[in-house]
């Protein structure tokens, strides 16, 4: 009987195959993969380009929910090859069974709405297993916050669920140290007040304590003026925005209102004018992808520490 080398015996029980089934915890359901998933699809650039960035491009079959609202730019256009778009918004249930796929990657507010048509429930008996985007979790559950720690968190799943874990890790791995090298840089005293204007102009549309901002704003050692604020990406009132005097404003670049459109709002409005970020002309521009949970995020980090602290 011949017997395999113990090098070659632990490469073989680290393959895919053997690694299956696994059990990750999505939201507030756990949910079991007997094997990788072969015909996957994502919703919306960000979750997109994690499972780009995991090396998943041939585990694929298209993506969902990006040019209604975005443009690819170069860097996940030259990634996503010639994958198609299944659909432009969110998708219909139907748009989703038609590609048969077998795993989709979405989120609440981020493909799927709470009591619509496509949920995990709902496609459950079609095969299409559902893992949610962590961020989003707060629309179906209580969560004590958000944290940098949530995108390494759906990194690690999607690690798990496709076998390709040590992939997951060195990803993760690499993002702490930068934001690690981040940490050391920031000044110490009090951090500077931040709000994050998406869109809108009667109500502004803007990150409360359970979006992704918040946790990035606090890394780079400022604070989200709307971190009282018990929702994700929520509507508010102008007056609190006024009242709490930010200092600086994050611009979300997306959609047809273009940034410099939205900063000149802010700046011609004789409402904002004795704010600080206005007095002071300090507004920093993220691009959607960078500001939803995502490969980019600890890159923002660094512009946004740069930005707040004059580096």
């Amino acid at each position: 009987m011949r017997t395999l080398p113990l090098s070659a015996l632990a490469a073989l029980l680290a393959t895919p195959a053997l690694a299956h089934p696994v059990t990750v915890q999505t939201c507030d359901r756990e949910v079991t993969f007997d094997a990788p998933p072969a015909r996957a699809a994502s919703n919306d650039v960000n979750l997109t380009e994690m499972m780009l960035v995991l090396g998943l491009h041939d585990r694929m079959v298209g993506y969902t929910g990006i040019s209604g609202w975005n443009k690819l730019d170069e860097e996940i256009r030259a990634d996503i090859g010639e994958l198609p778009e299944l659909s432009e918004r969110y998708p219909s249930r139907e748009v989703l069974i038609g590609a048969d796929l077998d795993f989709w990657f979405a989120g609440w507010n981020y493909g799927m709405r709470v009591g619509g048509e496509v949920t995990p429930d709902t496609l459950e008996p079609f095969g299409i297993a559902v893992y949610e985007l962590t961020e989003s979790c707060i629309h179906i559950m209580d969560r004590d916050g958000v944290a940098i720690d949530d995108m390494y968190n759906d990194i690690r799943n999607l690690g798990a669920i496709f076998g390709v874990d040590a992939r997951a890790e060195e990803l993760i791995s690499g993002w702490q140290a930068e934001l690690e090298e981040i940490a050391a840089t920031i000044p110490e005293g009090e951090p500077l007040r931040v709000f994050v204007y998406d869109s809108g102009e009667e109500t502004p549309f803007t990150a409360g304590r359970f979006a992704m901002p918040t946790a990035m704003i606090e890394a780079a050692g400022g604070r989200n003026i709307m971190d009282d604020v018990e929702s994700s990406w929520t509507r508010v009132a102008w007056e609190p925005v006024v009242e709490r005097n930010p200092e600086v404003v994050i611009i979300v670049n997306y959609g047809e209102v273009t940034a410099e459109q939205k900063i000149d709002f802010i700046t011609s409005n004789p409402a904002f004018a004795g704010m600080d970020a206005v007095l002071n002309d300090r507004f920093v521009v993220l691009e959607y992808v960078e500001a939803t949970p995502g490969p980019r995020n600890i890159r923002a980090v660094r512009a946004l520490a740069d930005a707040f602290h004059g580096q």
